[in-house]
């Protein structure tokens, strides 16, 4: 298993942007390569209101990507703190692979993006880890010997790569979120070949 899954939701765009960057961090290790994936969105309607197939860019992710990949890097936009309900819902159909131990060993990482610089992106972060940790995984930060950590005035945390919207288009990343997120993919796909080598 060399693909690392960068699976993410996104309502506008934003983290898309991110989830971007972060498979060009993956795909930056040797031998490594990204798998993005994202998810449909739900609806108060009790009938399916997605089509099974998106008219436009990655596929929806479905229980066979945990199986075949070697690590996770997660994104969704902030929801009042917490991640989107796109994202928990994929989340809440893992159960089987929960018990199976099917993600269990594996490194994680996680993204979010947020339209204030103090609109709860660490909290989405650490709600996103929680079900990652239940599934038994070794959870990846951002360390600040990462530069951009200590200089950024928009995005950036230790527990993921993060953006902020302010008033620019929701899709233009500065700088240091791009390095941020590539340096997140870059190293959950750097554990994931290390931990490959040592079994």
């Amino acid at each position: 298993m060399s693909d690392i899954l960068v699976l993410y939701f996104s309502r506008y765009g934003a983290t898309e942007a991110l989830a971007r960057e972060v498979c060009q961090g993956v795909d930056s290790v040797p031998g490594m390569s990204s798998r993005l994936r994202t998810v449909p969105a739900v609806s108060a309607v009790t009938e399916a209101t997605e089509d099974s197939v998106p008219d436009s860019g990655p596929p929806y992710a479905s229980l066979q990507d945990l199986k075949d990949c070697a690590g996770i890097v997660m994104g969704s936009p902030t929801r009042f703190g917490n991640m989107g309900a796109a994202l928990q819902y994929f989340l809440d159909s893992t159960g089987s692979d929960w018990i199976k131990g099917t993600l269990s060993g594996k490194p994680a990482g996680v993204f979010t993006s947020t339209s204030s610089l103090h609109g709860g992106n660490e909290s989405t972060l650490l709600t996103m880890a929680i079900p990652l940790l239940h599934h038994g995984m070794i959870l990846v930060g951002l360390p600040y010997s990462e530069e951009d950590l200590a200089s950024t005035t928009t995005g950036g945390s230790p527990y993921g790569a993060t953006h902020v919207t302010w008033n620019r288009d929701v899709d233009e990343l500065s700088a240091e979120e791009k390095r941020l997120a590539i340096a997140l993919g870059k190293r959950v796909a750097d554990v994931a070949r290390r931990l490959a080598i040592n079994t």
